[in-house]
C-alpha cells in the first residue's frame, strides 16, 4: 500500500510560482516501477491530467497547457514527487492531487487518471489576476 500526501499550495498571484510536494509512504516508490502523475480539479469541472513521471526511467509527460510552465520531478532519497509551477495563471486554479501506480505505464496511459490506483488528499492552488 502507498500513502501519498500532497503539501505546498496556497494563493498566489499570476505569473508566481509554486512547488507542489508528494510525499510518499509505505512502499519506496523511487525503487519500483512506479508512475507518479499530477492531476488537478476546478469547481465543477472533471479532473484533468497535469503531467506525469514514470520513475526508472525519468520520463515525463505533461499536459499542453502546462508545458514550458511546470516541471514535474523526483527526490529519491525523500520518497518524494514535485511539481514546479511558474508563471501561473488563473486558470491553474485547481485542487492539485498526486496519484501513483505500479507499473510502467506508456506514455498516453500516464496521463489517464483510471489507471492510477493510489491517491492523495489534493492542495489547492490559487491563483488571482
Amino acid at each position: 500500500q502507498v500513502h501519498l500526501v500532497e503539501s505546498g499550495g496556497g494563493s498566489v498571484q499570476a505569473g508566481g510560482s509554486l512547488r507542489l510536494s508528494c510525499a510518499a509512504s509505505g512502499r519506496t516508490i523511487s525503487t519500483g516501477t512506479y508512475t507518479v502523475g499530477w492531476f488537478r480539479q476546478a469547481p465543477g469541472k472533471e479532473r484533468e491530467f497535469v503531467a506525469a513521471v514514470r520513475l526508472t526511467s525519468g520520463v515525463t509527460v505533461y499536459e499542453d497547457s502546462v508545458k514550458g510552465r511546470f516541471d514535474i520531478s523526483s527526490d529519491n532519497a525523500k520518497n518524494t514527487v514535485y511539481l514546479q509551477m511558474n508563471d501561473l495563471k488563473p486558470e491553474d486554479t485547481a485542487v492539485y492531487s498526486c496519484a501513483a501506480v505500479k507499473g510502467i505505464l506508456a506514455p498516453q496511459t500516464m496521463q489517464s487518471r483510471y489507471f492510477y490506483n493510489y491517491w492523495g488528499q489534493g492542495t489547492q492552488v490559487t491563483v488571482s489576476s
